[in-house]
């Protein structure tokens, strides 16, 4: 398939089912550099197979990718309307305990972000949100229902009872 030339479309003679997993999340972003100094400002190490076009962050298992809006934008085919706002979408952090909420989301506010809930009790532990530079939703959350292996590594089958 790949001594065909660019912008070959292939038909599909059978369908598969993907593996449940995730490997990369991409963040279009206005300025990748910009963007990259306010991830390492946050404590986060870029990966050095990086570029200036295409940052990453090893996360454990799978990377956050910065890439430029623009380009995100023609390479899917959509449209960019640039419109900020409510996208539906949130990245998570579980935190290792609940004074780490508030730590992290001031980590978050130097390194150039906006918090947009502060370290709140909710029924469940502890959680605020913040926004990266492009406006990406994240949360900082600690619940002690959630399960964490030696690594941190969620348990996502499982769950402390409380």
């Amino acid at each position: 398939m790949l001594e065909q030339p660019v912008g070959h479309i292939f038909k599909a003679t059978a369908s598969v089912a993907p593996s449940q997993r995730i490997h990369l999340v991409l963040l279009g972003v206005a300025d990748v550099a910009r963007s990259a100094r306010f991830y390492t400002a946050l404590g986060w190490s870029r990966s050095p197979t990086s570029n200036d076009g295409f940052v990453k962050f090893n996360m454990g298992g799978y990377a956050i990718c910065l890439i430029n809006r623009d380009d995100f934008a023609r390479d899917a085919q959509a449209a960019d309307t640039g419109k900020p706002g409510f996208s539906g979408v949130a990245l998570i952090h579980l935190a290792r305990s609940a004074a780490d909420v508030p730590r992290i989301l001031a980590r978050a506010a130097e390194a150039g972000g906006e918090i947009v809930k502060p370290a709140t009790r909710t029924h469940w532990g502890v959680a605020g949100y913040f926004k990266d530079p492009d406006g990406h939703l994240f949360e900082v959350d600690y619940e002690t229902v959630w399960s964490f292996d030696q690594q941190h590594h969620l348990r996502v089958d499982h769950v402390n009872i409380v």
